[in-house]
């Protein structure tokens, strides 16, 4: 079935297991075995497109003739089961992971209730069976009771029972405040603003950050991240997270009327981020966040939360946390929002590149020290609570993995050229997996999905990054205005026309020009000329990160150069061309101006 990318395996249970039936010890036994043989079978085939259900039916056969009268086993006829079986096999049927008691043409599928329970334990006291005598009813009071469907939400209570004994909080059994069972009051909640954080950091923190997110001094490009006293150094843009998820992960949505919920439900499912101003390596920032909607999906809630930082009264960036809160559905809401900000699906096509990196065994030990403390991600015994079988990795590092990729990829680790970036996290990495990110250019937009070398799944999907604009027409503070100038039509002309072979010319040159041309003796325009990232890029203004070589000649005399009627070899001796960085690159601009640049 694995093989074949299709299965459809049916178990044959009985009530008999489900519930019990007096001198049939051995075969109830039995019989509910299959129930949790489907289920495990039911989780490890999903991504094979094996589905696996259990059914419990009542049936008259020669095993029950002889103890049910005959128009009982008439009426129990086994063509009243066989057609939920074959649905149950349909291609078409994507049930998974159920039970169903069927018979005399009834069918009906079983659930697991629980009671909210109790708290028995006490830090630093002992546990005794007065104690659980004394919460006796509490523990078996089904009023609110929950419906876990899967072991990590079965065991998510835990989470929060050691998280309640350790700060001696309770749990509220029976609360009052919500107006549907699911613990939601959107007319209370949304709009409702979260308690203002601030995040205060040295140069250590965007350091510690780039370490957690796979960076490393092997890699010279990476040192602008790692080393506060290099001339560029930068904090990454995906550091944008880190500045803003304190606004709630301090506790701050326990404070929102209309949100009770259970916290140790609570997923990232999504993830938005949009940078305004280049990040400060050091500095204080407040951010302040708001409950922006709230969605009911059913089997749980979405809450979409935005937050906007700032350095002082400075906008710095603007994240969007959409998380999702199992089994909080089902209030009444509405499905969907116009605030939310969408993923997107790649290109039908191959990626343009792709870039993969092996995160260490340490990685989640590192990335938790920039500030999520959560042990799923070190604690084996906490991550086996969850239904995992070791720690795993936190998504926003696989984030900040996939962000830095697109942009070394495709901006040259500048990051004033990185705008926008949208994830949904689909899967969870282990520490020690590699990541491959698979990246498509369209315009300004690059669209990525990041995947586990190992197991072939994608970790991150619809996702994309937003660059700013290749075209700016933003003239420099350094550059004298309102001059006409005859060398703009030629860099205009060579933007036009090194579109549709921008990648050819990145092979071939694989440099970044910088002009400064001159008027009256004074800066007229800056203009640079891009063939070492992406697909190439012409655009005015201060270079973005660092030129291979800058030039520096008055408009005539580059007009005069294009239009072959000085020798550039000759217009450097005498003085009117000025030359730095990597002189012999220049020689490459001989097919640039001669193809390219004609009028």
């Amino acid at each position: 079935m694995k093989n074949q990318k299709f299965g459809r395996i049916i178990m044959t249970s009985s009530a008999a297991g489900i519930y019990g039936n007096f001198g049939q010890a051995n075969y109830s036994a039995a019989k509910l075995g299959l129930v949790g043989l489907s289920n495990t079978l039911a989780l490890e085939g999903a991504k094979y497109n094996v589905r696996c259900n259990a059914i419990a039916p009542t049936a008259g056969s020669r095993l029950t003739e002889t103890v049910m009268p005959q128009d009982l086993v008439d009426a129990l006829k086994p063509e009243y089961v066989a057609p939920l079986v074959l649905w149950l096999c349909h291609e078409s049927c994507q049930e998974n992971g159920s039970l169903f008691e069927v018979g005399a043409g009834w069918i009906g599928k079983l659930r697991w209730e629980r009671t909210l329970g109790s708290i028995i334990r006490q830090k630093n006291r002992p546990m005794t069976p007065e104690a659980v005598r004394d919460e006796w009813a509490k523990i078996c009071d089904f009023d609110n009771a929950t419906k876990p469907q899967t072991i990590q939400e079965s065991t998510g209570t835990l989470y929060e029972v050691l998280s309640n004994i350790d700060t001696g909080k309770g749990i509220s059994m029976n609360p009052t405040s919500q107006k549907s069972s699911s613990g939601i009051d959107p007319a209370l909640a949304i709009g409702q603003k979260l308690p203002t954080s601030v995040y205060s950091y040295t140069h250590i923190q965007p350091i510690l950050y780039a370490l957690g997110v796979g960076m490393s001094t092997k890699d010279p490009d990476h040192l602008k991240f790692l080393f506060e006293s290099s001339d560029e150094f930068s904090c990454l843009p995906s550091f944008g997270v880190i500045l803003s998820q304190a606004a709630f992960m301090g506790g701050g949505l326990s404070s929102v009327p209309g949100l009770n919920i259970d916290f140790t439900r609570v997923l990232h499912g999504e993830q938005y981020l949009e940078i305004y101003k280049p990040i400060p390596t050091s500095g204080e920032m407040h951010s302040e966040g708001t409950v922006a909607d709230i969605l009911d999906k059913g089997s749980g809630a979405v809450l979409l939360l935005d937050v906007k930082t700032y350095c002082g009264k400075e906008l710095i960036c603007y994240n969007q946390f959409s998380v999702f809160v199992v089994g909080a559905g089902g209030f009444g809401g509405k499905r969907s929002s116009p605030k939310a900000k969408e993923t997107a699906n790649p290109p039908n096509r191959p990626p343009d590149a792709v870039l993969s990196d092996i995160t260490t065994v340490d990685q989640a030990a590192l990335y938790r020290l920039s500030g999520d403390w959560n042990p799923l991600h070190i604690d084996p015994s906490f991550a086996a609570l969850g239904g995992f079988k070791r720690p795993i990795l936190h998504g926003l590092c696989t984030f900040g993995f996939s962000a830095r990729h697109v942009l070394k990829q495709f901006a040259n680790n500048d990051v004033t050229k990185f705008k926008a970036i949208k994830v949904r996290f689909a899967k969870p990495v282990i520490p020690g997996q590699t990541l491959l990110t698979e990246m498509w250019k369209e315009g300004n937009r690059i669209y990525l999905q990041t995947k586990v070398k190992e197991t072939g799944e994608i970790a991150i999907a619809g996702a994309y990054v937003d660059l700013i604009s290749t075209v700016s027409n933003v003239p420099s503070k350094d550059v004298v205005q309102g001059t006409e100038l005859q060398s703009e039509l030629v860099f205009e002309e060579i933007s036009r026309r090194i579109k549709d072979v921008g990648n050819e010319l990145v092979k071939k040159v694989n440099a970044v020009f910088h002009w400064e041309i001159t008027k009256d003796g004074n800066t007229a325009a800056q203009w640079t000329i891009d063939l070492k990232n992406a697909g190439g890029e012409v655009y005015r203004g201060k270079v973005r990160g660092r030129a291979d070589t800058t030039f520096t000649l008055s408009d005539q005399d580059f007009m005069d150069l294009v239009l072959g009627k000085i020798n550039p070899q000759k217009a450097f001796f005498a003085g009117k061309l000025k030359v730095k960085g990597n002189i012999m690159l220049s020689q490459k601009l001989e097919m640039i101006l001669k193809d390219y640049a004609k009028l």
